[in-house]
């Protein structure tokens, strides 16, 4: 799954005419550099969740056939869900039992999805979690273990504890996440809501795992100073 339903606040103006999907880098798109590291990494059945001038969105898959691979729209045209609410809306998409990725559209990296996914069926993890080792205002709190204990905002001073591993380290989740279709049946919340707090009730009995990524490139494209920066790298 892409999330792509945002309102791209943070990188106005660039958005003020058009969704951030579809603000480019060098003359291409977020939503197609996204779409062609998913294809790279083997995915050839996407759903992507749409809010935000989605038409725009619709028109553009159109135009790029595609991309010769099977896309699903999820319309939230009518009411932007947030990332829980969002995922929740496409649980019928993902009904042949096995793990799925959920990817960002405004992050660009050069993760492996490959080792990442590896990694979350070798584990007995529900969710595996992309997570860097930076500067942030939120955190996951994980164990020794690498498992999900809780949750921390740097700006407020509120944390949130899932359960009684002890809190060791704090990484900065990157946008990229593998989940078994399992979890939906441990999504209780309903509307509008973050997929964040679900992580943190389901972390109470379930094992959500962190996949660390240090070494690897990634920038989170979310503003107009991080879109110049990435373009002079690409």
């Amino acid at each position: 799954m892409i999330f792509a339903a945002g309102l791209g606040t943070r990188l106005k103006p660039l958005t003020n005419d058009k969704p951030k999907a579809l603000v480019t880098v060098n003359g291409t798109t977020l939503l197609e550099l996204t779409i062609n590291k998913l294809i790279q990494h083997g995915f050839n059945e996407i759903i992507i969740n749409i809010h935000y001038f989605g038409n725009q969105i619709i028109d553009f898959l159109k135009s790029k056939n595609n991309f010769n691979i099977s896309i699903t729209i999820s319309d939230e045209s009518e009411l932007l869900l947030d990332t829980g609410g969002g995922l929740k809306k496409t649980a019928y998409f993902f009904n042949d039992n096995k793990p799925f990725l959920v990817h960002n559209v405004d992050i660009v990296s050069e993760i492996n999805l490959t080792e990442l996914y590896a990694q979350h069926l070798q584990s007995d993890a529900i969710a595996t979690l992309a997570v860097k080792n930076r500067k942030s205002s939120r955190y996951f709190i994980f164990d020794e273990n690498l498992f999900l204990c809780g949750w921390k905002n740097e700006k407020t001073g509120e944390t949130v504890s899932a359960n009684n591993n002890k809190p060791t380290f704090n990484l900065a989740f990157s946008g990229i996440h593998v989940l078994s279709p399992e979890i939906f049946n441990f999504i209780k919340d309903e509307g509008v809501f973050s997929i964040t707090n679900s992580y943190l009730k389901i972390a109470a009995t379930e094992k959500i795992k962190a996949y660390s990524h240090d070494d690897a490139f990634w920038m989170d494209a979310g503003t107009p100073e991080s879109i110049k920066t990435l373009s002079e790298r690409l």
